[in-house]
């Protein structure tokens, strides 16, 4: 015997208790829904914008592409509600999203592991764009001028030269300065490039330790580390006999190791998440929490380290660009608010650790102590493993 699901009306009330009033915050505005009386999925008789059966939304996407596509953004960051009513607490109220997560009340915020998502591409593309620059405008420490340029590259070389040619059609006085930071510039570069040819190929670093009290060498003396693999041990030995061709490689340009890091850390930081969430649980054996728990609040508090530090670069994008030179009123107050940003960080992980594990201050504090000093040695490791990888990759 079967049993089918019963159609119901808007007007059905199973409880026979008064419907309260929606919530507009939480529900789908008027012009994005299809208006059906009856689910499009199962056939359930709707009481709202969602089936309270099947969970679809009354969503009407026969509608005009640019909508559809803003709307596929809000539903990715949900920009215009549930991001503004998360980003506050995230900010300013520690501990409240974690709180507020495992006392049930996660709707109106965005869900942990979509904002430390969002939260880390957008810092690490940030990060990326500014070590990537080929050229870059800065303060000169030399001279006291206003701006100096650096270049990297032969295309910056060539720019510059194009550059020189078109200051032939500015006012006199106007060339003149700018043509002499240009031409320093390109003194620079002509100078790099000497150093960079003047290396002779043939002189590259030798690799020279000792296995087993004899010299090491890939084919009669390798490396073997027990326990591993045929394919591994040849692995480390390939890689320790090209790795003074990658050092004379990354000393003519530094870029290539950079590059690497910033391919690796991203994802070394998501793998890192769920050891910071076992260091909780260890310190907290005995606080009755599941493991989710302690993996949730690593994803809120590790977004928000993010987003501060997403918010310090592009002050300090706004202070080169408002005040190049530095010194004035605009650049000291700039570096206050980084420092009051640096020290809340440190405090914001104490409040924060308080209100969701709700122990005394001084075990909190003791706790506290324990567990940044786990962590930083836990950051080590993972430090040494990113550097160590992207000179591999490189």
């Amino acid at each position: 015997m079967s049993v089918e699901n019963p159609a119901t009306t808007p007007q059905d009330n199973l409880s026979g208790l008064p419907v309260p009033a929606p919530n507009p915050k939480f529900t789908i505005e008027e012009n994005r829904l299809a208006g059906s009386v009856d689910c499009m999925n199962c056939g359930t008789g709707l009481q709202g914008p969602f089936c309270h059966y099947c969970g679809q939304p009354d969503k009407n996407l026969m509608r005009f592409f640019p909508a559809l596509l803003r709307e596929l953004l809000e539903d990715f960051v949900d920009f215009d509600s549930r991001f503004m009513r998360t980003i506050k607490p995230l900010l300013f109220k520690p501990g409240k999203l974690t709180r507020d997560y495992l006392d049930g009340r996660r709707f109106r915020y965005v869900p942990p592991l979509r904002l430390y998502i969002f939260s880390s591409l957008v810092m690490f593309f940030l990060i990326a764009v500014f070590a990537g620059d080929a050229i870059q405008i800065r303060p000169s420490p030399m001279d006291g001028s206003d701006l100096s340029i650096h270049l990297e590259d032969e295309e910056a070389a060539a720019l510059l030269e194009e550059s020189l040619k078109e200051l032939e059609n500015l006012p006199p006085g106007l060339a003149e300065g700018v043509s002499s930071h240009i031409e320093q510039a390109r003194k620079d570069a002509a100078d790099s490039v000497a150093e960079a040819e003047a290396i002779p190929e043939d002189e590259i670093p030798k690799i020279d330790f000792d296995v087993n009290g004899q010299p090491w060498n890939p084919e009669t003396n390798p490396v073997v580390i027990p326990l591993m693999p045929d394919w591994f041990n040849l692995w480390i030995n390939s890689e320790l006999e090209e790795s003074p061709h990658k050092l004379k490689a990354m000393a003519e340009n530094p870029n290539l190791f950079v590059d690497k890091v910033l391919d690796v850390l991203p994802a070394t930081m998501f793998v890192l998440l769920p050891l910071v969430a076992l260091l909780l649980k260890f310190w907290y054996l005995f606080a009755k929490k599941f493991y989710v728990e302690h993996l949730i609040f690593a994803l809120h508090n590790h977004a928000f380290i993010f987003v501060i530090l997403f918010l310090m670069m592009m002050l300090s994008m706004l202070t080169n660009w408002r005040d190049p030179g530095g010194g004035s009123t605009f650049s000291y107050t700039v570096e206050w608010i980084k420092i009051v940003m640096m020290l809340w960080i440190p405090v914001y992980l104490l409040v924060s650790l308080k209100r969701v594990y709700r122990q005394g201050w001084a075990l909190t504090v003791a706790k506290y102590s324990a567990i940044g000093i786990s962590y930083m040695v836990l950051l080590s490791f993972a430090t040494a493993f990113v550097a160590a990888l992207s000179f591999v990759l490189a």
